[in-house]
């Protein structure tokens, strides 16, 4: 019996030691170290649970040794956690980019990510962290499918091109960019300040109407979050820059022998007769390009937020110097931003956000024979930076040309300063009128000044072009300001559980306005820039020269739109969007368009004949269609102002006065784009793989094309005056986009994400009135244009002359037809030139198609892994298929070369590729496929690596979070291109891809810290 007893003891035990209950506590974070509040924490096939509170913290009693704890929240990947003998969790949840009830915000409104029937994407707050972008356009390449993203330059604060699916207009292509509602400017935010891109490439765009033709870009900037303490974020790093790049140029030895070979040719005496002492001379570029050049950037932001408010407030400075003249080419700037949002009573909300920022831009002469960097590669390098003086080296006028001049003196003289102030933002309010309609109303504001001083200090650089006899100041001041007021009305209806609508019903009112004083200054005192300022000169200007200009300007737009949305049992979805815009840039006639859109999804995954798929979890098909405008054109095209310049004489004197500018047109109106778009979204294996595919049309039609030539009759070469803007043309964009995405946390302790995108596009010119091509562009010195628009060519097209080889011996070249019209007679060791019209003369109708500055196909992957406390991530992109112009090599006879030249002919069979040298006439030097090269690339935008520690250990010093990282940006560029940057453009849709010497942009090593408490 005693036995028995025992026994049943001792089971009892054992029962009790194997349920023995826990009390378990804890708190949850994100990946940056945040409290969530708010987290459902449930035991695993219970109804047992609980929630996070304002700290995140959570406690939850009665919880048995092996059960499972889920813990979920809204946009946040669910994360399991199995109960052992901890008793204290730390739990960090990771945002679920994946998630299908993701929000996604689609202009005036916002949609679930399954929901969303247009070509829509999303760049996140991760990837701007792991990018560390000086400006936000940077974030766009490579990471979005459909947008190509180029630099006017690599020099700090230089504009950035931003194309959403091609260049679609000769004019502007900027996409329209929306912060928190209002129209703003991208490239002047703080990227720490950002929390979503979201690109709108399709009819999904038409919201916008006559604004949205070059596609939108919607920003979200960071907000607090409601029951959640206040949260200090503090980021900073630290950074060295260097070129990217050093061209190959001839050495002082090659480069005399090169010399003496080419005065040789040319029947001259030669200039080097010794050239064994000579070594390698100066390294023009190494004088210019500095080296460990500070980049240095912080950036502090409080977020919070109670029951009925959140808030954030944030500042940053960066400081970046330039890598050729340090600060004469810097770039600083500093921002504030508030942001604030309550709930005034359960019917009313209030939201608001305003941003202040401030920079100053320092610059050298970029571009042209005026360009530093062209100075520096086409110097000869047998000449010192120095005389015996320790002045700078005044170049010899003869063969050198009247324009190139010492570089480093070129700095030195060089004052150049733009000062911009801007402040920004919106305040709107949400009411609402009963259950499930919202009023919703919001005014935003943009007011900037800008003010621009450039200083030309008197300068003898030896009879160059650049010399400066009298000194003089130019300053400008700019003021400009626009505000928009919206009200709309949103209605969401559920019906039964088969029918959602919702109806979106509003009216937008802009008004821009602004003006301009423009004037020149002569006589500095001192001959000095800290004394260059229009209220210390004292001279007078020439006579019949106006030192003075200004301008004003006002325009304003009224519209209403509309959009309906009806879904049928969350798998059949439809979506209707029509804008009326009326501008006063357009005559009586033609003020108002209309802009209709129609969008579709069909989400088969949810069909019962599809079944269940353990490879397939979610299938949509969409499409949309929708036409949409642009009226960015100069103000006032459609009237006659005396905008020109004219004499007159009166009383038998000549008398300047003004006259008739840009001959009008009253017939000018909308540019309309046509876009079409079907695609297909998937999700596979568990949705761990993401793809999205598009093909999509673009078409633009009454292109608002100015300066088609006119009769001259009406004046238009006349000062001041021009040809008129007209609708006279059409541009066909097509293409595919695709994109993948793998993400995967295969422990706690390790995760990855993959994400390859690529775009394919094809441009074409289907029309143009009025002239049968339009030039544009600039290579050489008094050369035809290079590149052109016409029909059956892309836009902005290289148009010159075919190559055919090297003439290799006289016979060759008595056989060829004549080339005498191209300039010079042909001679062993030139270009042979085909004659693609087969007429029997090579001349200026020969010249065709030579190349398109396009891509054919842009891409990027982009890579990230955790591991444990590590993380790493890279991000690269490629262009391939665009053509650039290399037109950064002077035509002078004494100008330097870069070492290709060394494999030029020399005698028959030597080469059939690189010409002769000589100082003779030659045709090697007109535009032709010798000048056009392949710019293909691939780049390593980013590498990163950071540590992230321990927050049991950083708990301790009232630290959420702290990591230390160090990074790379423009790592390496592995490309064939000879120039400095394949990448660059100019950014005109004709003449864009010409290289005049690109200031590269720099290769950055930085170090970084974040911090929150």
């Amino acid at each position: 019996m005693k036995s028995f007893l025992l026994s049943i003891f001792i089971s009892f035990v054992g029962i009790y030691g194997y349920a023995q209950n826990y009390e378990i506590k804890g708190i949850v974070v994100d990946a940056s170290g945040s409290p969530l509040p708010g987290v459902s924490i449930v035991v695993k096939n219970t109804l047992k649970g609980t929630s996070t509170g304002f700290d995140g913290d959570f406690i939850l009693s009665n919880v048995q040794k092996g059960e499972t704890l889920v813990f979920s929240y809204l946009g946040f990947v669910t994360k399991e956690i199995v109960i052992n003998d901890d008793s204290l969790l730390n739990v960090t949840l990771t945002e679920d980019t994946q998630s299908l009830d993701e929000v996604v915000v689609v202009g005036y409104g916002t949609q679930k990510k399954r929901e969303v029937t247009g070509a829509v994407s999303v760049v996140d707050s991760q990837t701007l962290e792991d990018l560390k972008p000086v400006k936000m356009e940077q974030a766009l390449q490579g990471t979005v499918s459909g947008v190509n993203v180029t630099t006017t330059s690599g020099a700090p604060g230089s504009d950035i091109n931003i194309r959403i699916r091609g260049i679609a207009t000769n004019g502007d292509n900027k996409p329209l960019t929306i912060i928190d509602g209002y129209i703003g400017e991208l490239g002047l935010l703080n990227p720490n300040d950002v929390e979503t891109i979201t690109v709108l490439k399709d009819a999904q765009a038409a919201i916008y109407g006559s604004t949205g033709a070059n596609g939108v870009i919607l920003i979200t900037t960071k907000m607090g979050k409601k029951n959640s303490k206040a949260k200090i974020s503090y980021n900073t790093y630290y950074g060295f820059q260097e070129t990217s790049k050093k061209l190959n140029v001839l050495n002082a030895t090659e480069y005399a022998a090169l010399l003496n070979e080419s005065y040789v040719s040319g029947g001259a005496q030669i200039p080097f007769p010794n050239i064994s002492g000579l070594s390698k001379g100066t390294d023009w570029q190494d004088e210019v390009f500095e080296t460990n050049v500070p980049i240095v950037s912080h950036d502090i932001t409080m977020t919070g937020g109670s029951d009925k408010i959140t808030y954030a407030i944030s500042g940053s400075h960066l400081d970046q110097e330039g890598i050729i003249g340090g600060k004469k080419s810097g770039f600083l700037r500093n921002t504030a931003r508030i942001s604030l949002g309550a709930e005034l009573s359960d019917k009313l909300k209030l939201k608001s956000n305003v941003i202040y920022t401030y920079f100053n831009r320092e610059t050298l002469p970029e571009g042209g024979n005026a360009s530093v960097l062209l100075n520096a590669v086409n110097s000869p390098s047998t000449l010192a930076p120095y005389d015996a003086n320790g002045d700078y080296t005044v170049f010899p006028i003869g063969n050198l040309g009247n324009e190139m001049i010492n570089p480093l003196a070129q700095i030195a003289n060089t004052y150049n300063d733009y000062n911009f102030k801007k402040l920004n933002g919106n305040f709107g309010l949400d009411y609402t009128l009963m259950e499930g309609l919202v009023l919703s109303s919001s005014i935003g504001f943009n007011t900037s000044n800008s003010e621009s001083k450039s200083f030309a200090k008197i300068v003898d650089y030896g009879g160059k072009v650049f010399d400066v006899a009298r000194s003089s100041v130019n300053q400008n001041a700019i003021n400009n300001n626009d505000y928009s007021f919206d009200i709309y009305a949103t209605y969401t209806k559920q019906i039964d559980d088969d029918h959602k609508i919702v109806g979106t019903l509003g009216n937008t009112i802009f008004k821009e306005w602004g003006n301009g004083l423009y004037a020149t200054g002569y006589d500095i005192p001192n001959n000095s820039w800290s004394n260059a300022d229009i209220s210390l000169a004292n001279g007078a200007p020439a006579p019949g020269v106006i030192p003075v200009s200004s301008y004003t300007f006002d325009e304003r737009k009224l519209s209403y739109f509309g959009r309906l949305q009806y879904d049928f049992r969350g798998k059949y979805l439809l979506s209707a969007m029509i804008r009326r815009d009326a501008s006063t840039k357009f005559g009586p006639g033609n003020k108002v368009g209309y802009f209709p859109s129609f969008t579709a999804g069909w989400i088969l995954s949810d069909e019962s004949f599809f079944g269940e798929s353990k490879v397939l979890n979610f299938l949509k098909l969409r499409g949309s269609y929708g036409t949409l405008g642009n009226d960015r054109i100069p103000t006032n095209g459609y009237i006659s102002q005396l905008s020109g310049e004219a004499t007159y004489v009166f009383d038998g004197a000549l008398i300047n006065g003004v006259a008739t500018g840009q001959i009008p047109n009253p017939n000018l109106k909308w540019e309309e784009a046509r876009k079409f778009d079907v695609g297909i979204d998937l999700k596979l294996l568990d949705n761990k793989v993401g793809v999205v595919a598009d093909y999509f049309i673009d078409t633009r039609a009454d292109l608002l094309i100015p300066f088609i030539p006119t009769s001259g009759i009406l004046g238009p070469g006349a000062p001041g005056a021009a040809s008129p803007t007209i609708n006279a043309g059409t541009v066909k964009n097509s293409g595919l986009e695709f994109s993948v995405d793998y993400k995967n946390n295969f422990t706690d302790d390790f995760s990855i994400n993959v994400a390859y995108n690529v775009t394919f596009l094809k441009n074409e010119v289907t029309e143009i009135n009025g002239t049968e091509f339009i030039e544009g562009g600039v290579f050489g010195i008094s050369q035809p244009a290079p590149s052109r628009m016409e029909v059956g060519q892309p836009i902005g097209y290289f148009y010159g002359y075919k190559t055919d080889g090297i003439f290799q011996n006289q016979n060759e070249v008595d056989a060829h037809p004549s080339q005498i019209a191209l300039g010079a007679e042909s001679a062993p060791g030139d270009f042979r030139y085909l004659d693609t019209n087969n007429d029997g003369v090579i001349d200026v109708n020969d010249r065709t198609n030579i190349g398109d500055p396009i891509p054919e196909a842009t891409m990027g992957l982009n890579l990230q892994f955790n591991y444990k406390s590590f993380d790493f991530s890279m991000y690269t992109f490629a262009s391939v298929g665009n053509d650039m112009v290399r037109n950064y090599e002077s035509i002078y006879p004494d100008a330097n070369n870069l070492n290709y030249v060394l494999d030029r002919w020399t005698g028959e069979g030597t080469t059939n590729s690189t010409p002769r040298v000589t100082t003779a006439a030659s045709v090697n030097n007109v535009f032709s496929t010798y000048y056009v090269e392949d710019a293909s690339y691939v780049r390593i935008q980013n590498i990163q690596l950071g540590y992230t520690f321990n927050p049991d250990l950083l708990e301790k010093i009232g630290v959420d979070k702290l990591r230390l990282y160090t990074s790379a940006n423009n790592l390496y560029t592995f490309t064939k291109y000879r120039g400095y940057d394949p990448g660059a453009s100019s950014g005109a849709p004709i003449g864009g891809g010409i290289d005049d010497g690109f200031y590269p942009i720099p290769r950055t090593y930085m170090v970084g810290l974040n911090i929150n408490f």
